[in-house]
C-alpha cells in the first residue's frame, strides 16, 4: 500500500516545491500563487441572506479536544463532534484501496469509524477493512455481500460499540462482527434494504430501512426488541441518515420529511414533526427527504431537510424553538452558540443556535465550469477542527473556511472526488473518495 503520489494537499501545511504552504493553511497573505486552476466563488449565485442585526456578535467556539474515537457516522451517536484538534501541519502518511469503487448502480454510503488505533471501512459492496489507522496496516477484510446477490444492492454503514462492529447492509441484512478478528458474531434480517450506517447506544442496534421502519436489535445477540413505522414516500433521494440517540430519546428521520422520536426501551413514539416545506417549486427541490442527519446538542435536536426547512426541536416536549428556509442534505455541525450547515444551494452558513438567525454566509462554486453552468458540485462537511471548517467536494477539492467570519483559508487538492465527509481522529484526518480510496493525513 505505497503512498499516492499525485496528491497535493493545499491549505494544510504540506511542503510543494519548495515552499510550505502552511502559510495557505494559516491565511498568511504573503504565500506565493498556489498552482492549479480555481472556480470563482464570486459568481456563485447568491441565495440567503446574512441577518445585519447580528453582524456584531463575536462567534466564540470551545476549545478544540483530541478525540480518539469516531463510533458512527456522524461522529457518536448523537452526532455532536464540537470542535475538534487537528495537527499544525497535517501530511499524507499513507492511502490504500477499501474496495470496490462507486459507480452508476452502487454508491460508497458508509463513512469510516475510528476505534482507538484502528480505522474501519466499508465499500460499495459491504466488504468491511480494519487499518492501523497510523501506518495503515490491514487487519483484517470480511465480505459480507452474498454471493446470490446481483447488482445494486449498496447502502448501509457501520458502527462501534462495546468491542463489535455493527454493519447494516443494502440487502437487507445486519452484521455484529468481532472488533479484532471481523468474526460474524450474530446476523439478522431487516425488512428492507438499509441505506444508512446503524446507531448503536446502550445495548441497542438501531436501523432504519429503506422503506421508512425503524427497528431495535439487542445488540448481544440480534434480536428483535421493537419496531416503528414511519410514513411511506413514493420518491427519495439516494442515500439515507442514521438516527441519533441521547438518553432515552432516539431521533429519527424519515425519507417522507417526518422526524420522530422514539423511546429507546419500550419503542413508543413521543413526538413528531414534518420538515416538508410549504413553498411548493418543482418535484426535485419539493422532496421531503430528511438525509442530513439529525443532531442532538444538549436539551435540542438541530434538522434539516431536503425541501427547504431547518428546525430546532425541544428534546423532551418535541416543541419546535425555531424555523428557517434552508434545504440541505449534510449534516448540521454544532459547536458552541452556533450552527454550521451546508445548504442545497452549496452555501455555508453560520447560524445561531438560540433563534435560527444567520451570522454569516460563503458561497462555494456550485459547478466545474461555472460559466456554462456543467459539472454539479456536491460537497461534503462540514467539519470543524482547530478553527478550521473543512468541506470536501465531488471534484477532488477541499477547501477550508474561517468558522469567525466564512473566509475561504486555503484548498486541498485529492486525487479523486470525495464520497463522504472527512473524518478527525487524534489530530488525523481521513478522506475517502468515490474511487474508494482512504488517504490518511498526519
Amino acid at each position: 500500500m505505497g503512498m499516492r503520489k499525485g496528491l497535493l494537499i493545499l491549505g494544510l501545511g504540506f511542503v510543494l516545491s519548495g515552499c510550505s504552504l502552511a502559510d495557505e493553511w494559516w491565511g498568511d497573505d504573503e504565500a506565493p500563487p498556489l498552482p492549479g486552476a480555481r472556480i470563482s466563488i464570486q459568481s456563485v449565485d447568491k441565495g440567503l441572506q446574512a441577518d445585519p442585526s447580528i453582524s456584531d456578535q463575536r462567534i466564540v467556539l470551545p476549545q478544540p479536544f483530541k478525540n480518539t474515537y469516531w463510533t458512527h457516522n456522524g461522529g457518536n451517536p448523537a452526532h455532536a463532534m464540537f470542535h475538534l484538534s487537528l495537527g499544525d501541519i497535517p501530511r499524507e502518511s499513507w492511502s490504500d484501496d477499501i474496495g470496490e469503487e462507486s459507480d452508476g448502480d452502487e454508491l460508497i454510503l458508509a463513512q469510516p469509524i475510528v476505534v482507538e488505533s484502528v480505522l474501519f471501512t466499508m465499500d460499495s459492496r459491504s466488504t468491511v477493512k480494519a487499518y492501523d489507522r497510523l501506518t495503515g496496516r490491514v487487519y483484517w477484510e470480511k465480505d459480507l455481500d452474498p454471493n446470490d446477490e446481483d447488482d445494486g444492492f449498496f447502502g448501509g454503514g457501520i458502527a462501534y460499540a462495546d468491542g463489535r462492529i455493527f454493519v447494516s447492509t443494502g440487502f437487507a441484512r445486519v452484521f455484529a462482527l468481532d472488533v479484532r478478528s471481523g468474526d460474524v458474531i450474530w446476523s439478522q434480517n431487516a425488512p428492507a434494504p438499509i441505506r444508512a450506517a446503524p446507531t448503536v447506544n446502550g445495548g441497542r442496534v438501531f436501523i432504519v430501512t429503506l422503506d421508512n421502519q425503524t427497528l431495535a436489535l439487542a445488540a448481544d445477540d440480534g434480536r428483535r426488541l421493537w419496531s416503528h413505522i414511519g410514513l411511506q414516500s413514493e420518491t427519495s433521494l439516494l442515500g439515507g441518515a442514521s438516527p441519533a440517540v441521547a438518553g432515552r430519546k432516539l431521533i429519527v428521520p424519515y425519507s417522507s420529511g417526518e422526524i420522530v422520536a422514539i423511546d429507546v426501551i419500550e419503542g413508543e413514539e413521543d413526538w413528531n414533526m414534518n420538515l416538508s416545506s410549504v413553498k411548493k417549486t418543482d418535484p426535485l427541490t419539493d422532496l421531503a427527504h430528511i438525509k442530513a442527519m439529525p443532531v442532538i446538542d444538549r436539551d435540542r435536536v438541530i434538522a434539516i431537510s431536503h425541501s427547504g426547512r431547518m428546525v430546532a426541536i425541544d428534546l423532551k416536549e418535541g416543541v419546535r424553538l425555531w424555523d428557517t428556509d434552508i434545504g440541505g442534505v449534510q449534516m448540521p455541525w454544532v459547536a458552541g452558540e452556533f450552527i454550521y450547515v451546508l445548504t442545497n444551494d452549496s452555501q455555508i452558513a453560520a447560524i445561531r443556535r438560540q433563534d435560527g438567525r444567520i451570522r454569516w454566509i460563503q458561497s462555494l462554486p456550485r459547478f466545474m465550469d461555472q460559466e456554462d453552468r456543467k459539472g454539479l458540485i456536491a460537497w461534503q462537511g462540514p467539519v470543524l477542527a482547530s478553527d478550521r471548517l473543512i468541506i470536501a467536494g465531488s471534484h477532488g477539492e477541499a477547501i477550508s473556511l474561517s468558522p469567525y467570519t466564512g473566509d475561504i483559508l486555503g484548498y486541498l487538492e485529492l486525487p479523486d472526488g470525495a464520497a463522504m465527509p472527512p473524518v478527525v481522529v487524534g489530530n488525523s484526518l481521513y478522506f475517502l473518495t468515490a474511487e474508494a480510496e482512504i488517504i490518511a493525513m498526519q
